[in-house]
């Protein structure tokens, strides 16, 4: 790179400054990222080796000059009391921390040098603040890439004509021999190219030759300031050198002088340093410090700690503190570590729980979806044993995951039995929110019926058991019950902080919109759902917002948008073979060549998910696919085996989605002698307003094609004004085209449908869109488009004159 490169950065870094945002600065020590931040006016604070396993210790440098806790919320303001040690409580998420963090901050420049030393607990949450700044700005500088989804600055060596020019500058007399040498050693490294002149080979020896003509005490006094994490040096890598340099004595020497401290945290790393062979009582001081770091939220600090006191511990403890820190590790989400831990306990004598756990931990990431996991039926088996022992809350834990992979994969019929002979006979309550949801993953066809009546209760209060419904809900196509429950979690969720839990509900409430039609309120869901899912390391639940993307894009008519999510999704989805993303992008693709005329693709598509054998199967979902099944079937020739399917499907069913599909693919598959009382009865029977919109379409056409138009038109105004007020512009179209093909020339204006007619008297009766919405399934915005069209065929402009206007309209229609 130039000095005028560096210029440009310089101007880069000033404009960031001004207007707010986030920026990463990246580049190798000594190439100048220092001295690039230190161009800008700001607070600034530094990463510092010694304090990157004291969790929230960076944070706390960022955010003390704004420490203004009486400005937070309640919620906020105890978090940072948490995790500062200011007060007892539970652990916060590290994304309450955040949303913490983001109100302080607001209008303030903060500029973080070393971000890469800082504890992983503050890494995580400032991640999380850069994402999501406004009106301030936050600049950082790391030897590696930090912080995802941040814009990130390279800052690379200088040029070969720039780098001559600067070693000229500071060591002009240097002889041709040596100019070569410290110009093929600096390789455009700034620092590099200022140090080696006066000596070594690279910066670590030039430092440490520096430091070693020094008096003993004064490097006494620079090992213990280096150890102590003091900030007087101009550099980090002389820092490096002064510990590097001092001997292992001198380096022990130096942790016991440190460690007499009244902070308990830095005196027990300081004794780990001091001790040579097993200190029982350093392993304990590590072990509570653990304990302090988990009370904190500071998990990454707790895990080290404990894999610390592993180490210099008596070896009767060691197998019992590696596992503790794998389960930790395995509930922050950190596979390396717990793959890593799982290694060093073999050969150890464990427990019947450690033995339990080194089974089951790596089955815990990605709900139990990827290669090496145990298989549901041995860990379903592994839980009973573990409650039998006594443990029921690992073993729910265990059982619980058990669940989820019955949703992500396909263990088989049998293996699925066997979960359920389990889980009857485990000492839980069956209305227990837990095994609730596992019955609706494991057994969602035997089982639906009881997991819709749990239902019935009402709504709780708790965001966590709301989540479980909503996802338990989607599984047995009680899809407005999903959308429900799922909508009444995201509140405490966002207030909480559990970003991972909330991009799980809007996955499912997206899932559920859009089955239901209500894509103007699925689409911001399902995007919300694909970023956070991104920003908390869920690869499936991103895969399946993103397919739920895809299945919105082709409803809307956007079949090029519908192509692009759906390749995107498979390729996660395919990685593990997650099913329900691989079966909701077969649903997509069977929409698209629908809309398209693509009927022998679309069969194609939607038939995958009913095969066993395809990746694309998925036990539950795929009795929700039904209409697509039949109408595709039926423009494609595939009757037979499309009715064979839906008769194998075809019993009793308390499940709404299941119930509706299974009218509507018997009415489309039905003999003409039959078809009329079916699609009749499809009608009568209750059914979403989408549900309702494709039966009147499906109704028109068949009656046109009966040379009923008369009795056709109104079914197909019925479903071109749903389908417009829905945002289905291609569905809208093929309504209307069936409508002029049975002779229909005037556009219906003055005329409401049924549909039209109930939101307007709810409308009349004072209900608001959002109350109208909660009683029809429907989003506010969708009723809002309903009485924008509603308003001009009676001849309105306010709600006001609705109930007068309907009463002249029911006279005229009568």
């Amino acid at each position: 790179m130039s000095l005028v490169g560096r210029e440009r950065e310089e101007e880069q870094l000033a404009a960031v400054q001004a207007s707010g945002g986030s920026l990463l600065v990246v580049g190798e020590p000594g190439v100048g990222k220092s001295a690039l931040l230190r161009t800008l006016d700001g607070h600034l604070v530094a990463g510092v080796e010694a304090e990157r396993d004291l969790p929230y210790a960076g944070l706390h440098q960022v955010l003390h000059p704004f420490l203004d806790l009486s400005a937070l919320s309640d919620v906020r303001r105890g978090a940072l009391e948490v995790v500062f040690g200011l007060s007892d409580g539970a652990a916060p998420p590290v994304h309450l921390v955040g949303l913490a963090a983001l109100d302080l901050l607001t209008g303030v420049v903060v500029l973080i040098d070393d971000a890469h030393w800082l504890d992983q607990a503050s890494q995580d949450v400032l991640g999380f603040v850069a994402r999501r700044l406004t009106g301030a700005a936050l600049i950082a500088t790391s030897r590696t890439r930090l912080f995802a989804g941040v814009p990130t600055l390279p800052l690379e060596p200088l040029a070969p004509d720039d780098a001559q020019a600067l070693l000229t500058s500071v060591a002009p007399g240097l002889d041709a021999g040596r100019r070569e040498e410290v110009l093929a050693q600096a390789a455009g490294n700034p620092l590099a190219l200022t140090e080696l002149p006066f000596g070594g080979n690279s910066l670590e020896e030039a430092f440490a030759a520096r430091v070693s003509t020094l008096p003993p005490q004064e490097r006494k006094e620079l090992l213990l300031a280096a150890l102590g994490g003091d900030g007087e040096f101009q550099h980090p890598l002389m820092r490096t050198a002064v510990v590097q340099s001092a001997t292992a004595q001198e380096r022990r020497e130096a942790h016991w002088q440190l460690a007499a401290t009244d902070e308990p945290d830095r005196r027990a790393w300081h004794l780990a340093g001091a001790v040579t062979g097993q200190d029982e009582d350093v392993a304990c001081l590590l072990e509570q410090t653990a304990d302090r770091a988990l009370r904190r939220g500071g998990a990454a600090a707790a895990i080290t700690a404990l894999e610390k006191a592993a180490q210099v511990g008596d070896t009767r403890e060691r197998a019992r503190r590696l596992m503790r820190a794998a389960e930790l590790a395995a509930e922050a989400g950190r596979r390396d570590d717990v793959e890593r831990i799982l290694l060093e306990v073999r050969g150890l004598d464990l427990t019947a729980r450690e033995r339990a756990l080194v089974t089951w931990l790596p089955s815990a990431f990605d709900d139990g979806v990827g290669e090496g996991a145990a298989g549901p039926g041995e860990l379903a088996g592994l839980a009973e044993a573990v409650v039998r022992d006594g443990d029921i809350e690992l073993g729910m834990r265990i059982f619980w995951s058990v669940a989820m992979r019955c949703f992500w994969v396909e263990p088989g019929t049998a293996v699925r039995e066997r979960i359920s002979a389990v889980a009857a006979r485990l000492p839980i309550d069956p209305c227990d929110p837990h095994m609730v949801a596992m019955a609706a993953y494991v057994s969602p066809v035997e089982r639906g019926d009881a997991v819709i009546a749990a239902f019935r209760e009402g709504t709780p209060d708790d965001p966590a058991t709301c989540r479980l419904f909503g996802s338990a809900a989607l599984q047995v196509g009680s899809f407005a019950d999903s959308v429900r429950f799922s909508v009444a979690a995201q509140r405490g969720l966002r207030a909480q902080g559990q970003f991972g839990l909330l991009a799980r509900a809007l996955a499912v409430e997206a899932w559920s919109r859009t089955r239901l039609g209500d894509i103007a309120a699925a689409e911001p869901a399902a995007a919300e759902a694909a970023a956070l899912a991104e920003e908390t390391h869920q690869p499936y639940m991103r895969g399946l917002a993103a397919a739920v993307q895809a299945e919105i894009a082709a409803l809307k008519g956007d079949y090029d948008e519908a192509a692009a999510k759906a390749a995107e999704a498979e390729r996660i989805g395919l990685a593990a073979g997650a099913r329900p993303v691989l079966a909701t992008v077969q649903l997509a693709r069977s929409l698209a060549a629908l809309g398209e005329g693509r009927y022998a693709d679309a069969f194609a598509a939607v038939r995958r998910i009913h095969d066993p054998a395809d990746p694309a199967y998925q036990l539950a979902l795929r009795r929700y696919v039904l209409p697509e099944l039949a109408e595709a079937a039926t423009r494609s020739g595939n009757q037979d085996e499309a009715c064979k399917i839906v008769e194998e499907l075809g019993t009793a069913t308390s499940s709404p989605a299941l119930a509706a599909g299974l009218r509507y693919a018997r009415a489309l598959l039905a003999r003409d002698e039959d078809a009329e009382a079916r699609f009749t009865a499809a009608l009568e029977a209750g059914s979403s307003p989408w549900d309702r919109a494709r039966t009147h379409l499906a109704f028109g056409a068949w009656l046109r094609r009966q040379r009923k138009a008369t009795q056709a038109r109104p079914h197909l105004k019925a479903a071109a004004e749903a389908f417009e007020a829905f945002g289905t512009k291609d569905w809208a179209e093929r309504a209307r085209e069936e409508l002029r093909a049975s002779g229909e020339s005037r556009n219906g204006n003055g005329e409401l449908t049924e549909h039209e007619l109930t939101v307007a008297r709810m409308a009349a009766d004072g209900l608001t869109n959002k109350e109208i919405g909660e009683r029809l399934h429907l989003s506010h915005r969708t009723v809002s488009t309903h009485l924008h069209r509603i308003f001009p065929k009676l001849g309105v402009t306010a709600r006001a004159e609705l109930k007068a206007a309907l009463m002249t309209y029911s006279d005229t229609v009568t």
